[in-house]
């Protein structure tokens, strides 16, 4: 692997500690990155009961909230593997924060106006930021340092995404939910102008939060944009494919690791986006509580990217992703079968065990792929659709069970089954030649 700075100049990036520290500093600034996106992806947890209650809709359209968001790195993978070969992970980061900022700062009208269809257009906007972000930072992370510790890295910088998701559900419950909620018939004997004055007033509490995230994008982008970071190119051989959207899918790891990606994806989605629904119906909490329950979750999810970075010092990746992949289904049996408290104490366990997967399916997929990394990269950060189709799925699912909550927990058992089929054997290299 090679490092070219900004004077354009080559070396080799140095494999030992001391002489590592000298990206400790770009690795921080990507690591706050993770934190960034971690926040928008779980505030859509609190925004889907939020705006199925503040725009009155169903199941099936609430979902379309991840939709929105999971469908822009369908649509945007590819632009944004083109930009970081063209420009650069730096200049691709600052991009990517900056249309980040835009699509919280559309928040403010489509809640002036209490517009759904504006409010998903928000999120597509954010969720290409999100793309970008993504593409570029997760490689980066991964190969800003030795080969052999990309698990490692990538698991500790995603860590901070983990903290994010503990954080953003307590910001969302605080900010946000309003703890009303009124009962249909409730609402039908309300008169019109009242109905519609509670009604903006829910849509209007997510302006602030989203607005105080768009500043910071813009300030962190600001950041970047005058840190000199290292620009991470791999050396190219000649035994190696050559660079191709489609030639990268030689790589059988790859391949594998795209379809865990886009269930893993899809079942990460599904549990967060129902998990206030599901503690409401299952566990009989209230709004808020299960809001703040939402942000233990996200502890847990956070403690287990801390504790399985240290795991991975002793037990080899692909066979903790296997292990984290059986627990995961044993709890989703819990919280599909399980009444009260314990419904709550499961999701708390499926965070705390999915919490290594993405990293890890991720580092998994682009070892070995040297300068076709960034294509993989791409491949990789598409099959995050998986968060738009899957949820949707379960959603439909739930409202043919007549608003069964965790009888929709199906979905994701599913999705974990065929997660550890890539740990029991699809992550295997295989040389490939031209």
């Amino acid at each position: 692997m090679q490092i070219t700075n900004q004077a354009g100049d080559q070396h080799e990036v140095p494999t030992e500690g001391g002489k590592a520290n000298q990206y400790l500093l770009p690795f921080i600034l990507v690591t706050c990155l993770f934190f960034l996106w971690g926040m928008a992806h779980n505030l859509d947890s609190v925004l889907i009961p939020h705006l199925k209650k503040a725009c009155e809709l169903n199941n099936r359209q609430s979902t379309l909230i991840d939709t929105s968001v999971f469908f822009a790195y369908f649509i945007m993978a590819i632009p944004a593997g083109m930009l970081i070969k063209r420009f650069g992970y730096k200049n691709s980061i600052i991009t990517g924060l900056l249309v980040f900022a835009v699509g919280a700062f559309l928040f403010v009208p489509a809640a002036n106006t209490r517009t759904y269809e504006l409010f998903l257009f928000a999120l597509f906007v954010i969720g290409c930021g999100l793309t970008i972000l993504e593409t570029s930072a997760n490689p980066y992370a991964a190969i800003l340092g030795p080969a052999e510790s990309s698990s490692k890295r990538l698991n500790l910088a995603a860590s901070f995404n983990g903290l994010a998701a503990m954080v953003a559900p307590i910001v969302g419950s605080l900010f946000i939910l309003s703890g009303t909620n009124h009962t249909p018939e409730q609402m039908a004997a309300m008169p019109e102008a009242e109905k519609a004055a509670y009604l903006l007033g829910e849509a209007a509490s997510v302006k602030m939060p989203y607005i105080v995230l768009g500043t910071i994008l813009v300030l962190v982008a600001i950041i970047f944009y005058f840190v000199q970071l290292p620009s991470m190119k791999t050396a190219h051989t000649e035994t190696e494919v050559k660079p191709g959207f489609f030639s990268v899918l030689k790589f059988t790891h790859l391949s594998w690791a795209v379809v865990a990606q886009f269930f893993y994806v899809g079942a990460q989605v599904c549990i967060t986006s129902f998990f206030i629904r599901i503690a409401q119906q299952g566990a009989g909490l209230d709004e808020k509580t299960a809001g703040y329950y939402l942000g233990i979750y996200g502890f847990l999810f956070m403690a287990g990217r801390f504790i399985g970075t240290f795991f991975l010092k002793y037990v080899k990746d692909y066979v903790l992703l296997s292990i984290y992949c059986v627990m995961s289904v044993v709890l989703c049996l819990v919280a599909i079968y399980g009444s009260g408290i314990v419904v709550i104490y499961a999701l708390g366990g499926i965070g705390f065990f999915m919490s290594i997967m993405f990293p890890t399916i991720f580092s998994l997929g682009i070892k070995g792929l040297k300068s076709n990394t960034e294509t993989g990269s791409s491949w990789l950060v598409m099959s995050i659709v998986g968060g738009a189709i899957i949820p949707y799925g379960m959603g439909t699912l739930i409202d043919m069970n007549h608003d069964d909550i965790q009888s929709g927990y199906i979905i994701p058992l599913v999705c974990f089954l065929i997660i550890l089929s890539f740990g029991a054997y699809g992550y295997k290299v295989k040389t490939v030649s031209e």
